[in-house]
């Protein structure tokens, strides 16, 4: 199948919204310190411009390392957001907890083909379901988050939007209520007959970590990922509601009784959305983290092939293999692919991208307030535009 380009924007917590897709790889030499890049500093002011509070960016490229920011951090205030600022990676997650199962596989733990009843029998698992099939999001499992099919039907799931979740964005949720409310609702398609983005799916995965470790999720992220890698400033919160640290403000805009109203939701329970979208970050540690994995010190090769294995998803631009999206190069760049994982939730939205050898990278947060509505085409182009900068031939 001929694969293009196509602009996209987040990958949202709660449901897939978009991300954008231009690619290429190069070597990068020694960062230089404390350089100007004004073509990065417009491109993320236009971000800005195009109704969005703040920007947080950081690029290593072949011109080294860079990292600005524009807009505020606050509604009302003038200070810019920190260039080392914390914030919410919402599906950014995702590639965490793929790891940690992928290690416990590589440790012979796990079985990537077998089915994940085997693990978790309580639930009553289509014995169909593989560990694989979790990862890939070919599993069938209803997301919990809510479905959306292509005629628009929606199937609702439990509330993250509008003012039943303001009203009760400190509720806690166990992940196992997460995963019984999807059980109790009929699968999407027949386990391997589909692909179908499900925050369902690396909640399971959590629930497969903690069976066979014997230990958190939040620790086993922490001591095989976190603290090998030094990232100090990325954290698993749990149902702890704050940032602690220097960070932007996300923002809701919600109808209450006909009026519109616009609330800081900075602070919130994140159990609602568990290892499929909870951590907290800085772009740097997000920049170590993609680098480190893709450069293979946290999985053997052969894992790490497989993690990258591409298989198609209804968009053309994009495959999707456990855990990490890979893009497909637009006519203007050098032909090689962009691997990504984009992420969102309510308020803060994250870009991650990098080469296929983790030599090049791109991080971002943007700080909003959030509608509930599709981006900007203005903002489209910013992002295509940043992109293209950091990763197209002739940068």
């Amino acid at each position: 199948m001929s694969r293009g380009s196509a602009p996209k924007v987040f990958r949202r917590a709660g449901v897939a919204v978009s991300v954008v897709a231009l690619l290429t790889g190069m070597t990068v030499p020694p960062a230089a310190a404390g350089q100007e890049r004004p073509e990065l500093q417009e491109t993320i002011q236009a971000i800005v411009d195009s109704g969005f509070a703040g920007v947080q960016l950081r690029v290593h490229d072949r011109r080294g390392d860079w990292a600005g920011t524009a807009g505020v951090r606050e509604l009302g205030a003038a200070a810019k957001p920190p260039k080392d600022g914390r914030f919410r990676i919402g599906s950014t997650t995702k590639p965490f907890t793929a790891t940690v199962v992928l290690q416990l596989v590589a440790e012979g733990k796990i079985g990537l083909d077998t089915p994940v009843g085997n693990y978790l029998p309580g639930f009553g698992f289509d014995r169909r379901i593989t560990v694989r099939m979790l990862l890939q999001h070919t599993s069938g499992l209803f997301n919990y988050t809510g479905e959306y099919y292509p005629d628009g039907t929606v199937v609702p799931g439990i509330p993250w939007s509008g003012k039943e979740w303001v009203d009760n964005r400190f509720h806690t949720y166990r992940p196992e209520e997460l995963v019984r409310f999807a059980l109790a609702k009929p699968p999407r398609f027949a386990p391997g007959a589909g692909w179908s983005y499900a925050n369902t799916n690396y909640v399971v995965a959590r629930l497969l970590i903690e069976k066979v470790t014997g230990r958190s999720y939040a620790g086993e992220v922490q001591r095989r990922i976190l603290r090998p890698l030094g990232l100090r400033d990325t954290v698993v919160p749990g149902t702890s509601p704050e940032i602690a640290g220097p960070h932007a403000h996300s923002y809701y805009r919600y109808q209450d009784a006909g009026q519109w109203k616009t609330v800081d939701i900075t602070q919130q329970n994140p159990s609602w959305i568990s290892s499929a979208g909870e951590m907290i970050s800085t772009t740097e540690d997000l920049g170590t983290f993609i680098s480190s994995l893709l450069g293979g010190k946290l999985l053997p090769a052969p894992l790490l092939a497989e993690m990258r294995k591409p298989h198609p998803t209804p968009d053309p631009t994009s495959d999707y293999g456990l855990g990490l999206f890979e893009l497909h190069a637009d006519a203007n760049c050098s032909g090689t692919t962009l691997i990504n994982h984009n992420g969102s939730v309510q308020g803060y939205g994250t870009l991650m991208y990098s080469t296929s050898d983790g030599s090049r990278t791109l991080e971002a947060s943007i700080n909003y307030v959030d509608t509930g509505a599709a981006p900007a085409e203005a903002y489209q182009k910013a992002v295509r535009s940043l992109i293209e900068k950091v990763f197209c031939s002739g940068a």
